[in-house]
């Protein structure tokens, strides 16, 4: 026994060693592993639970605006890459190719899915009334990435949802693209309890091929931005490149505007990264796999009678995601610790003399807390407690968030700022060169987005020293 509660204990800190932290509560919370194949991951049924509640919500609330969900081939030729000249040029170090060509074509696994998705809209719309096409795939996409991997954050198979929507107008495009965005907002927020700022990106950072790009930041605990989910207005560039037109209500043939919007796995490790302590995983009550547990204390004389009222709290509480943890062999305290790892919201212990009391003993996961509950209003405890658990994780990282939102006006404050891990709003001219040189000089800084709601005066970029255009928050990320 004790070999094993050696094993399942997180031994990094998270405030000393934060990467190996997060890669230790992964793996031993049993969310996801290293695969044997370098860059890739294998996802747990624990971790795959939580996407799984993440994709259900969502997957409801987009059938709800008129999304139709479909698959398209995890191949693409490479003619179909070179269509969209930014779009190719933008994803060409990405991609994975196969090396085996039939009748001559080269295929890469799609790092997206515009181009092979756009080749069938050329044939299925030819009237306005086929408009607006709002089609969604769940799907999992290779970006063969250089750059260090990570479970969840950065790997080169990852899954993801790609919403792909073609409209008659512009300004129906463009407010639904940023539509998506707010529900992309609301999985954060509400679901997921991580607070994020929305804005477009910066003609540097916009995704290519798009004519503007909406994004979602997170900032994490050790003090980098963290993408959380993006939306894109295409403007008219793919229907041009892919041949998609309709023929308009004025009987004239014209070409459509398209968005296309995605989240991936990578909201599992904002999660873990967000909520989680030195004893491992926290998890948000909407989307833990288990929400309540219950464990039964008891030794050979009264095991019967315990484990049988321990099966009538687990039905009292049937409305809830419940386990009971009733394994033979395993003390209650190595039990505790272990859900404590995989971070179930709530803990029921009940023994022996709980039962004399009629009662059991609540314990929070995210303050720890204990409290003895009259086993007759349990069920109405558990429901609040559950609330409460979910805003207080939010409100936390929302006070966090808002203490490490800073304004600097000089270079020399801006910089500082960044080394102090804070996500930094400055003047910026709007130049890509500027921002490069940015970058370079702030080792890694990078635009995160440009917030909605930019005032009608500013002053001088942070940078050149030129009037600025807008106002950029920027950080270190992922």
């Amino acid at each position: 026994m004790a070999n094993k509660e050696e094993k399942l204990g997180i031994k990094a800190k998270k405030s000393e060693d934060f990467s190996e932290w997060y890669n230790e509560v992964v793996i031993k919370a049993e969310l996801a592993e290293h695969s044997p194949i370098k860059g890739f991951m294998v996802i747990k049924p624990r971790g795959y639970s939580i996407w799984e509640k993440i994709q259900n919500h969502f997957d409801k609330n987009i059938k709800k605006i008129g999304v139709e969900n479909a698959y398209f081939p995890l191949l693409i030729p490479e003619k179909f890459f070179k269509k969209e000249a930014e779009h190719a040029e933008g994803f060409a170090p990405e991609l994975a190719w196969i090396t085996e060509k039939e009748e001559g074509e080269k295929y890469a696994i799609r790092p997206t899915s515009e181009t092979i998705m756009y080749d069938s809209y050329s044939r299925w719309i030819r009237s306005w009334r086929d408009l607006p096409l709002r089609l969604n795939q769940w799907c999992n996409v290779l970006r063969w990435e250089v750059k260090q991997t990570k479970l969840f954050l950065r790997t080169r198979e990852f899954l993801w949802q790609e919403g792909h929507c073609v409209y008659e107008t512009e300004e129906e495009c463009e407010k639904e693209a940023k539509m998506y965005l707010d529900e992309y907002k609301k999985i954060c927020e509400e679901l997921l309890a991580i607070p994020v700022l929305g804005g477009e990106k910066t003609d540097k950072e916009r995704f290519a091929g798009a004519k503007r790009t909406y994004t979602l930041e997170a900032l994490m605990p050790d003090g980098k931005a963290l993408q959380m989910g993006t939306s894109h207005n295409l403007g008219q560039n793919f229907a041009k490149a892919f041949g998609i037109r309709f023929l308009g209500r004025d009987e004239k043939e014209k070409l459509p505007w398209q968005n296309s919007w995605g989240f991936s796995t990578r909201l599992i490790g904002a999660l873990v990264m967000t909520h989680s302590d030195n004893k491992g995983l926290v998890l948000p009550p909407k989307v833990a796999p288990v929400q309540v547990v219950i464990v039964p204390i008891y030794d050979s004389t009264n095991k019967e009678k315990i484990i049988k009222k321990a099966n009538e709290i687990k039905l009292k509480l049937k409305s809830y995601d419940v386990k009971l943890d009733d394994r033979d062999g395993y003390s209650p305290g190595w039990k505790f610790n272990e859900w404590e790892l995989k971070g179930i919201p709530i803990r029921v212990e009940i023994g022996p003399k709980d039962i004399e009391k009629n009662q059991v003993v609540l314990v929070r996961r995210d303050t720890n807390e204990k409290e003895a509950v009259k086993i007759s209003g349990l069920d109405k405890k558990v429901k609040g407690t559950l609330e409460y658990i979910q805003n207080h994780l939010f409100e936390k990282a929302k006070k966090f968030l808002k203490g490490n939102l800073v304004f600097a006006e000089s270079w020399n404050d801006f910089a500082n700022q960044l080394k102090a891990r804070n996500l930094v709003n400055a003047n910026f001219c709007g130049s890509i060169e500027c921002e490069d040189d940015i970058k370079n000089k702030t080792n890694g800084a990078t635009s995160r987005l440009i917030p909605f709601g930019q005032p009608k005066k500013l002053g001088k970029c942070i940078n050149c020293g030129k009037e600025a255009k807008l106002i950029v928050i920027f950080g270190k990320a992922y």
